[in-house]
Order: structure tokens, then C-alpha cells, then sequence
């Protein structure tokens, strides 16, 4: 008999219900397929310069306690609703977080955050996080790590970041490129853009690369192409690059890519230094900036949560505080309303009249 040469470094492979049986569980609802109708297609017309608003996507680094992530939601739709004058707000829904090294995972891959990677937990419990938020008025977007995890929540997104660990990967390009939802693609972890603006070109073109169907067998995927890529500077390198000479490079890189210059400017990250008390002064220049006479800027990016910096996660769970994050540090929910009711001051009025670059 042969010797065993596959599977060495596995411990088990424990079986997943399918993505149609997961849906069975938790199944779309009306009010939540027209939340996200709604949504994808009011941010199309962003990008496609048909609406002169900015889509801002806005809620915690990372969702880990359903409860205060649905507080938060019910919180942000009032918010949403008063300032849809100028902003068309999507809450950021993100359950899966790439990591340098090592540290949690995200609310699907450990839901109970013990080391039990419970995996079809988190699945389903993130399905019903996202239905109810949609529930709620909202539209969702999320950052597409696993490729195979779109099949079991993906019609409940409206946007999609593909982030700066991955915008080179060659697998989240193909995904990108067959996803239901407009795509931004992050700059590279260094600053560098030239990997995000390849992505959004191979994403805008077809392709055919290996899958799973909704009932989880393999299947060869075929895409016609994403044409709603778009670039997220969020910094790098040691360095921010929300500023005007940045911004005006990005423009530059996207125009001669033969792309178009939508640009979204995440205030997180290392535009802030991850200093959330920095976000709401990125968000101040931006909006300055649009105000001057930018026309490439269509979105902004907020890490936002009902109480303002992080926490480590804690052995006994039931010490955890309430709305702070246990990922990376964001702004608190009295921070997050000044930033939206400020920049829409600044704005009403002047974006109706604004030209758009393409």
C-alpha cells in the first residue's frame, strides 16, 4: 500500500451545511431583499455619477455581540434618515478579519471567541445579524475574505471591500469579479496603489476559476466582470494619503488604468495612525476638499461603535463592555453623529452642483 501523502497537517474536516440549507434556516425576507435592492443600486448610481450624493459605510471594526450590533444599527437608520440629503449610509458589517499574525478571527470562524471555531455557528448567527439589519432599513457592507462565504450571506450585502491584505490576491479578484455588489478594492498595506487599481481592472473583466454551488458541491465559476470596482485609499507605509496631492495621484493612476475616478477615503486605519480621535479630522478635510472642487470622491469609510476605543477580549466573557470594540480602536456613537451632521453642513447645496470626474 502506498504511503499516506495528502492530509498530513489536518486534524479533522467536519462537515458544513450547504449554503442553500443555511439559507432555508435563516431565508431572505421582502423588506430585507428590498433593503438591499435599494442599497446596491443607490450606490451604483454613485459611482455612475446618476446621484450626486456621497455613500458613507460607517459601524464597528468588527461585529462580535449581535445585540449591540443591532443597538447600533437602530441607532445609525435614525441617523441615516436625517442626513440622506447627502449621504447614502451603509453600515459596516464585518465578521471575518485578516490578520498580520495571529489574533481573533471574527464573529464567524469564532463566535463564542473561546478558540471552538465554531465556524457553522458563526455562519448562521451572521446571516441572521445581516437579515436583521436589513430588516432594519439598512443596507450592509462587509469585507470578502473566504472566498466561499459569499454563497452563504452574500445576497444580503450591498457593498463589498476587498481589503489591503488581499486587493493582490489573484482568488479575491475572481470572486470580485462575479460578486452581486459594487467593490472597493483598499491600497496595499505599504501605500502602494498599484496592486487595488490592477484588482478593479481584472474585476471588471470575466472569469472562470474553481467554486462551490449553493448546495456545496464543486462547480466551475463563470463571471461576466464587476464594472462597479472602485479604490479605497486608507494610508500605508507610515503614512496617510487622504490629502489633495495623494488623492490627486490616485486620480492619476485610476485615469490612466482607463478606470474610472471614484475614490473612497477610509478615515480609519493608517489615515488616522488608527487614532479614532483622528477620524473625525480626516472626515474634515475630505469634505473640505469636495467642498474646493474635488470631483473624484464618492464615499467615505468610518469605524464607528456606541462606545468610543477598543478592548482586549476578556477570559470571563461576561466582563466584556457593552458597544466597544475588541478589534481595532473607533469612535464613539456621540462622535460618529457630529461627524455626519458636520460634514452634511458643509455639504447641502454644494454637492448638486458638483462635477463629477470620470
Amino acid at each position: 500500500m502506498p504511503q499516506r501523502t495528502s492530509d498530513l497537517n489536518v486534524v479533522s474536516l467536519d462537515v458544513m451545511p450547504s449554503p442553500a440549507e443555511l439559507t432555508a434556516r435563516v431565508p431572505m425576507t421582502e423588506a430585507a431583499a428590498a433593503a438591499v435592492v435599494t442599497g446596491r443600486r443607490t450606490l451604483e448610481a454613485i459611482l455612475d455619477g446618476r446621484d450626486p450624493r456621497l455613500f458613507v459605510v460607517v459601524g464597528p471594526c468588527s461585529i462580535h455581540d449581535p445585540a449591540a450590533g443591532l443597538d447600533y444599527a437602530r441607532r445609525l437608520k435614525r441617523l441615516a434618515d436625517e442626513v440622506a440629503d447627502v449621504f447614502h449610509v451603509v453600515m459596516r458589517v464585518y465578521f471575518e478579519k485578516p490578520r498580520t499574525a495571529l489574533g481573533w478571527k471574527g464573529f464567524i470562524n469564532d463566535p463564542f471567541m473561546d478558540d471552538s471555531f465554531r465556524i457553522d455557528v458563526g455562519m448562521e448567527r451572521a446571516r441572521r445579524f445581516l437579515l436583521d439589519v436589513n430588516e432594519a432599513g439598512l443596507p450592509a457592507g462587509t469585507e470578502a475574505l473566504d472566498p466561499i462565504a459569499p454563497q452563504y450571506y452574500g445576497d444580503l450585502i450591498a457593498w463589498t471591500a476587498i481589503g489591503a491584505r488581499t486587493s493582490e490576491s489573484q482568488t479575491h479578484r475572481e470572486m470580485a469579479s462575479g460578486l452581486s455588489t459594487p467593490v472597493g478594492f483598499k491600497n496595499g498595506t505599504d501605500g502602494d496603489l498599484d496592486a487595488a487599481v490592477n484588482a478593479i481592472l481584472s474585476a471588471s473583466r470575466p472569469h472562470s476559476f474553481l467554486g462551490v454551488n449553493m448546495q456545496g458541491r464543486s462547480a466551475i465559476v463563470r463571471t461576466r466582470g464587476n464594472r462597479h470596482g472602485h479604490l479605497v485609499l486608507r494610508g500605508g507605509g507610515g503614512r496617510p494619503n487622504f490629502d489633495t496631492v495623494s488623492i490627486s495621484l490616485a486620480e492619476q493612476a485610476l485615469a490612466k488604468a482607463g478606470l474610472p475616478r471614484s475614490i473612497v477615503v477610509d478615515c480609519s486605519h493608517a489615515n488616522s495612525w488608527k487614532k479614532p480621535e483622528l477620524q473625525p479630522l480626516v472626515m474634515r478635510d475630505v469634505v473640505h476638499q469636495i467642498r474646493e472642487g474635488n470631483g473624484s470622491v464618492v464615499g467615505l469609510m468610518v469605524e464607528s461603535f456606541i462606545e468610543p476605543g477598543n478592548q482586549p477580549i476578556p477570559e470571563d466573557l461576561s466582563k466584556l463592555r457593552y458597544g466597544c470594540s475588541v478589534t481595532d480602536a473607533c469612535v464613539g456613537w456621540d462622535a460618529t453623529v457630529e461627524m455626519l451632521q458636520g460634514a452634511c453642513e458643509v455639504l447641502r447645496g454644494v454637492l448638486p452642483a458638483r462635477t463629477r470626474l470620470r
